[in-house]
């Protein structure tokens, strides 16, 4: 095959797709709409978790949405429906909902689950593209999805559906999430590692507290301001009144400003400080500190409550966490 119609063949496997996501989202215009209304609050309703199954391709979309689900606030697992036959069953309790999928409705290897289901009065949700399928009659809610060709030259290979599937998955994670009020404070809880738990630390998780913080009260002079900002070596200082709280901050900047003008180490620190600097508080996440240090083109913050300085942070934090 020529690069050119590997790549066209590439553009139509996008185009297919797109056209069974545009179908998808059609669909929720009629009773598709309405079944995913009952689907999610079946799923909000229960007490247990879900419990995600399916074979073959299908059963990696299943993962992949139970994943999906458990880091978004709803407790999810995958059941492989071979190994439920062979005693996960017992993973299962009356208080759960099952998510099954299969694009045929008719995977075997689902038969044992889905009869489990109904024996113990365990909600099943089905996602398929047939309603009048095995698992679609058994199901209480069948979200039956439209029939769209796959992307497959041969019309065999998992491709439209499964992306269908996904997006489903997907919906429901999200519905879930937008009704619980999932914050990005909670999503920060299943996400501490890599590049995304990096993301989602906050000002707190960053800053450095206690002695390191560079501080000095209004009554200090230039020079003892000058020893606090080379000793803590952030080129920046608070400046706090008699109750502790900031009353502004003594940046290298304003010490520049200062020698040119003359008097050096003799002016109150009051005559240079920068008063009402920028501040940000404790729970403020690392992309919105980076954002306010470009925004204000400066390299360092103090983080305060009650207008009182509790740390500091400066652009090289960021960089060490992983955020710029």
């Amino acid at each position: 095959m020529s690069g050119d119609v590997a790549l066209a063949t590439a553009r139509r496997t996008l185009e297919l797709e797109a056209e069974g996501l545009a179908a998808l989202r059609k669909a929720l215009d009629g009773a598709l709409g309405e079944d995913l209304g009952r689907a999610i609050a079946a799923l909000r309703a229960a007490t247990g978790r879900v419990i995600v199954t399916g074979m073959g391709k299908s059963g990696h979309v299943g993962r992949k949405i139970a994943a999906t689900l458990a880091s978004t606030g709803t407790p999810a697992y995958f059941v492989h429906p071979a190994e439920a036959s062979h005693g996960d069953l017992g993973m299962i309790q009356e208080q759960d909902v099952v998510i099954a999928l299969s694009w045929s409705g008719e995977a075997p290897e689902l038969s044992d689950i889905v009869a489990y289901t109904r024996r113990f009065k365990v909600p099943l949700i089905a996602i398929t593209a047939r309603g009048g399928s095995a698992l679609g009659k058994a199901a209480d809610v069948p979200l039956i999805l439209p029939t769209m060709p796959e992307a497959c030259p041969n019309g065999l290979a998992p491709t439209t559906s499964t992306t269908m599937q996904m997006a489903m998955g997907d919906a429901l994670a999200v519905a879930l999430l937008s009704l619980r009020g999932f914050s990005a404070q909670d999503f920060r809880q299943f996400h501490p590692g890599g590049k995304l738990g990096a993301q989602l630390r906050s000002a707190r998780d960053l800053m450095h507290t206690g002695l390191s913080v560079p501080m000095v009260p209004e009554s200090a002079t230039l020079s003892q301001a000058i020893v606090e900002m080379t000793g803590k070596r952030f080129g920046i200082t608070a400046v706090v009144d008699a109750e502790g709280k900031l009353a502004g901050v003594i940046t290298d900047g304003d010490l520049r400003r200062a020698f040119e003008s003359g008097g050096f180490t003799d002016q109150p620190i009051t005559r240079i400080m920068t008063r009402n600097p920028r501040t940000i508080g404790p729970e403020v996440l690392a992309p919105q500190i980076l954002a306010e240090l470009n925004r204000s083109a400066i390299t360092a913050l103090f983080v305060v409550e009650d207008n009182r300085p509790v740390g500091v942070l400066n652009i090289h934090d960021l960089l060490r966490a992983g955020v710029a």
